[in-house]
């Protein structure tokens, strides 16, 4: 009895993944196909889409111009948060009920009625900086944030913040030595599942940078919207590439935080 339930929540999980698989499947035959027309398989197999979509100096421009706006945001976005989420956990925690709505707010507006308010209030000076990096930047801090603040607050619950720097003092460490020796390193781990998070929706974030920024500092979303009507394999390569991307980034910040447990 026993195994054939575990049989079937086997066939279960493997059905579920084969479907979620089948977009991403279908993608990477058409980015590999050298023709695909009214059959059911591809007339072919090639490699010239994905190296003429490598080869490209302004996909290269966008992937970087990408990597380097969403983790500038998160570095951002930690600097700040994680100072400001102690403080209020260890000295002010009647603040909590506050910041768990605050941090919601950025969800209340729609981003299209945001941008054209940014569009506003930064296109002339002091702060002319719609069309640069830099109005991203702290435009994907307040996305990140609500992520970023869950996850660690939920994570500071876990580790019991309040009797881990009970024992740090008992030990002689001040309150700065004990959140930089002591509470840091038990908040990696939530640390870096709030960065994965935050990072794999920032990448894909398409209205803001379209509006505010646009091909003045083309991102990869913006590019994969200009290059919508170019042919439907490169198109495909592309899809397939921004997956890969995320992917590696996703398994190589797991290596790196299995490799310090």
């Amino acid at each position: 009895m026993f195994c054939s339930e575990k049989r079937y929540h086997q066939l279960m999980v493997w059905l579920l993944l084969l479907i979620l698989m089948l977009p991403l499947l279908a993608t990477l035959s058409y980015a590999l196909a050298t023709e695909w027309g009214a059959r059911i398989l591809p007339q072919g197999l090639t490699l010239k889409w994905f190296i003429a979509l490598w080869s490209d100096p302004r996909f290269l421009a966008a992937l970087g111009h990408s990597l380097l706006i969403c983790f500038g945001s998160l570095l951002f976005s930690l600097v700040l948060v994680l100072p400001t989420m102690f403080v209020i956990a260890y000295a002010f925690p009647q603040l909590n009920a506050l910041m768990n709505v605050l941090i919601l707010l950025p969800f209340a507006v729609p981003p299209v009625v945001s941008s054209v308010g940014l569009l506003q209030l930064y296109a002339t000076e002091p702060l002319a900086i719609t069309g640069t990096p830099w109005i991203l930047i702290g435009c994907y801090f307040t996305i990140a944030l609500p992520f970023i603040y869950r996850t660690i607050a939920n994570n500071m619950q876990a580790i019991n913040l309040q009797e881990l720097l009970d024992a740090a003092h008992l030990l002689g460490a001040s309150t700065w030595q004990a959140a930089l020796l002591v509470v840091l390193p038990n908040l990696r781990k939530g640390v870096v599942i709030a960065v994965l998070l935050s990072f794999s929706f920032l990448i894909g974030e398409f209205v803001l940078a379209n509006m505010l920024v646009g091909t003045n500092y083309e991102t990869l979303q913006v590019y994969l919207y200009n290059k919508r009507d170019d042919n439907a394999h490169f198109t495909s390569a592309l899809v397939i590439s921004y997956f890969l991307v995320v992917l590696l980034i996703t398994w190589l910040a797991n290596y790196l935080n299995k490799e310090k447990s």
